[in-house]
């Protein structure tokens, strides 16, 4: 966790301990190694192998710098460089600069293809944390939980909870892999350890299985927010992200569930949070104090999570290494400029011309909106400013050309949730009025201008309407891609924006595209799996 937690690598140590026969069930010889019933001994000891899993999709390895990573990969980063790179890069709210240097053409242009590494990397990331969870879960089994009751029923009500907020992050890791491969390979604590060809799962499939855990450990382990340390999931994270896989159920196969979907926005909404008044305070250096809003965010830390990806690629990417943008404005060492905002971001916000919203944080001068000649001519799309490694009091939380930045991910927050409630409700889904779905989204809306000017009518209450608002307030969250599939405007034609398909006005695009593939690697060492189309 955040600053007051050590990191330990003991998990990667423990994938290797599975003996095959009693012969080689050994005791080590040398007092630097450990065992497993060793590492599980504590309550202590679980904690630091959970701290662990939580780590994994913001940091490459346990040393600082990301040497000696966990995974060899292809881009050398942490798994929420991928998915941001994966969710924001093809869409019309990211222009990358580093196009042939990062490797970003291919998503910048939707041209992928089952070996591209970003792709390969982010899927193997994915199934990393699972496999972690997953061994975790051999050890935190009902045996485990009894031995530490016999004593202490407190301890064994916080190992549940360990072992509940496991489940939570390998559901996620399965919903990461749903929504952007739309199948996967299948293994959990009960499948063997070692050479293994797991099943391929449908869409629908994983679908279940995410929903069942998810519903299975909100009434069986995970705490309430009061009692949750900041940083760990609590029961709010598993009701948002089941609002998310109902919201995008048909897509994933499952049919419509829109009532559903209703239903786990309002338990969250019931949880007592609230929004934060600053919406900037939300992404700077001390958003780890807007638990208010923050219902669950990947933590990173310039001291314990050091990492050259994650929230320091965002808030370093933004700010152009070639302009009159400060870096010190937004407490770093220096920019790199690795990417802008494509013309139709600000555009959502009326070109920024007499616009109050106060959600527009773009950097202008001498740039231009529109990306008339090339996605990585730097002078052209404006830079970003939501992002900023300053605290409350605007000083630097961290030298970022030596530790990264300080800021943490928000994964989930009340935002989103609001603007869940509203779209379900549009689409159908029961359980909650137009008047309380217009009274979310305008909750938003005061918050954004500060006063009553913003708000909408009941008329103004479309879907159009919330796409773009999700637009206004999510931009660079990583939900764009999700949120265009969902609306049909992704792939095809009947939403271009500059640059996508490679042209300079746009072109249609295959639908194929609406799922990444799975790596060639991996189809070849696993033969259930297959892509389509690719």
């Amino acid at each position: 966790m955040k600053r007051n937690k050590q990191l330990y690598a003991v998990v990667a140590l423990l994938l290797t301990l599975t003996a095959c026969t009693a012969d080689l069930d050994q005791m080590p010889h040398t007092s630097s190694q450990a065992t497993e019933r060793e590492v599980y001994d504590s309550l202590k000891n679980y904690k630091q192998v959970l701290a662990k899993l939580y780590a994994s999709f913001v940091i490459t390895g346990q040393e600082q710098g990301g040497g000696n990573a966990d995974l060899k990969s292809n881009s050398g980063y942490d798994f929420l460089r991928g998915y941001f790179n994966l969710q924001e890069a093809p869409t019309d709210e990211l222009a990358a600069t580093w196009l042939s240097g990062d490797k970003m053409e291919n998503l910048t242009y939707m041209t992928w293809d089952a070996n591209d590494p970003w792709v390969a990397d982010t899927y193997y990331r994915a199934y990393y944390t699972i496999s972690l969870c997953n061994e975790f879960l051999r050890h935190a089994t009902d045996e485990a939980v009894a031995a530490f009751g016999k004593g202490a029923s407190d301890e064994a009500r916080q190992l549940k909870a360990f072992r509940a907020e496991a489940r939570f992050l390998r559901a996620l890791s399965y919903y990461y892999v749903l929504d952007l491969f739309g199948q996967g390979s299948f293994v959990d604590e009960t499948m063997g350890v070692g050479a293994y060809t797991p099943p391929a799962y449908t869409g629908k499939q994983l679908f279940d299985f995410i929903e069942t855990e998810l519903k299975s450990i909100t009434d069986d382990g995970l705490l309430d927010p009061a009692e949750c340390e900041y940083g760990r999931a609590s029961k709010p994270a598993a009701w948002t992200l089941l609002a998310k896989l109902y919201l995008n159920a048909k897509v994933y196969g499952a049919g419509e569930r829109f009532t559903d979907c209703v239903a786990a926005c309002q338990k969250v909404m019931a949880a007592g949070y609230s929004l934060e008044s600053d919406y900037s305070k939300l992404f700077n250096a001390d958003n780890d104090k807007r638990v208010n809003e923050i219902i669950f965010p990947f933590v990173v830390s310039a001291v314990n999570t050091v990492s050259w990806g994650a929230t320091t690629y965002i808030v370093c990417g933004q700010c152009g290494n070639s302009s009159s943008q400060s870096p010190a404005a937004y407490g770093l060492t220096n920019g790199w400029g690795m990417f802008r905002v494509r013309g139709e971001l600000p555009h959502l916000f009326n070109d920024l011309k007499d616009n109050g919203d106060r959600r527009a944080m773009f950097y202008t001068d001498g740039q231009q909106q529109w990306l008339a000649k090339a996605v990585d001519d730097q002078s052209q799309g404006f830079f970003g400013e939501k992002f900023s490694n300053l605290n409350d009091a605007g000083e630097a939380a961290s030298n970022t050309g030596a530790v990264g930045a300080d800021i943490d991910f928000p994964v989930f927050r009340l935002a989103d949730v609001y603007l869940m409630l509203a779209e379900a409700v549009l689409r159908g889904g029961q359980g909650a009025t137009r008047a309380e779905a217009l009274e979310c989204v305008n909750r938003l809306r005061r918050r954004a201008y500060g006063n009553a000017t913003g708000l909408i009518t009941d008329a103004q209450l479309t879907l159009p309407f919330i796409l773009d608002e999700r637009g206004r307030e999510l931009y660079w969250e990583a939900t764009r891609r999700t949120d265009l599939i969902r609306y049909g405007r992704f792939t095809g034609s009947s939403y271009l924006w500059q640059w996508k398909g490679g042209v300079r006005d746009g072109c249609s695009t295959d639908d194929k595209y609406a799922v990444y593939p799975i790596p060639a690697a991996e189809l070849s060492a696993n033969p259930n799996l297959k892509n389509v189309n690719y």
